[in-house]
């Protein structure tokens, strides 16, 4: 479960909404003005933050601005308010601010946008984390011409004709299984559909080969057709 900041000048708001959210097993954390939640944002990050915009010291779009300009704005952003104008809603999003809520908030819209802000949350630091490189990648296979068996020639000049292109802007599995099942149906093309063969060649026990063959919904019958 996440932990979330609820940021509102009004106690009523900040112990509705931390009553609801711990009900949905996140863990609150609450500020009353911007100073407090300048102090919370110092001391931890957080993977969601519920920004009133109205407050007495510091409004929420300055505070979003703060953290946007000190590049501390990691975690989305959903801004509250009961008086807000569409042109404010407007600017808070520009900034970075990922939803705008109006209050009275119901607990239908509360949770949804909850909810999708997270995702976001999520994707963004999958994509942090993963390595720096041009998408899509394309991969190309370019075997060795005295690697070619006779019998595999046009399996493996198949395989060299097409491009497999991988897209990266998937979840890290997704992205992982179609490598794999490209890898598989190379080495398998290569060695002329030999299941013994294909073991030895990628390390793998040929009963985890197998498994990991139909997990990937490898064409098993179509590589010893290619390779006959």
């Amino acid at each position: 479960m996440a932990n979330i900041l609820v940021v509102d000048d009004e106690l009523g708001i900040r112990d509705l909404l931390s009553e609801i959210l711990n009900d949905e097993g996140h863990t609150v954390e609450l500020a009353e003005n911007a100073a407090q939640a300048r102090a919370a944002r110092t001391r931890g990050a957080y993977d969601l933050v519920l920004l009133d915009i109205w407050m007495p010291d510091t409004d929420g779009v300055s505070l979003l601005k703060e953290w946007a300009a000190a590049g501390t704005l990691s975690m989305p952003v959903i801004m509250m308010s009961g008086h807000a104008t569409i042109d404010t809603a407007v600017e808070a999003t520009r900034i970075g601010a990922h939803a705008f809520l109006e209050k009275p908030i119901t607990l239908q819209k509360l949770l949804k946008a909850v909810e999708q802000g997270l995702s976001r949350g999520e994707s963004r630091k999958a994509a942090a984390a993963a390595p720096a490189a041009p998408s899509p990648v394309v991969v190309q296979a370019m075997p060795a011409a005295n690697a070619i068996a006779a019998d595999g020639a046009q399996a493996l000049e198949s395989v060299a004709r097409n491009r497999q292109t991988f897209d990266l802007d998937r979840p890290l599995r997704e992205a992982r299984d179609g490598f794999e099942k490209a890898y598989f149906e190379f080495h398998l093309a290569q060695e002329g559909g030999s299941m013994t063969r294909v073991a030895e060649k990628t390390g793998l026990e040929r009963t985890h080969l197998y498994r990991k063959l139909r997990q990937l919904g490898v064409d098993l019958s179509r590589s010893r057709r290619s390779a006959g």
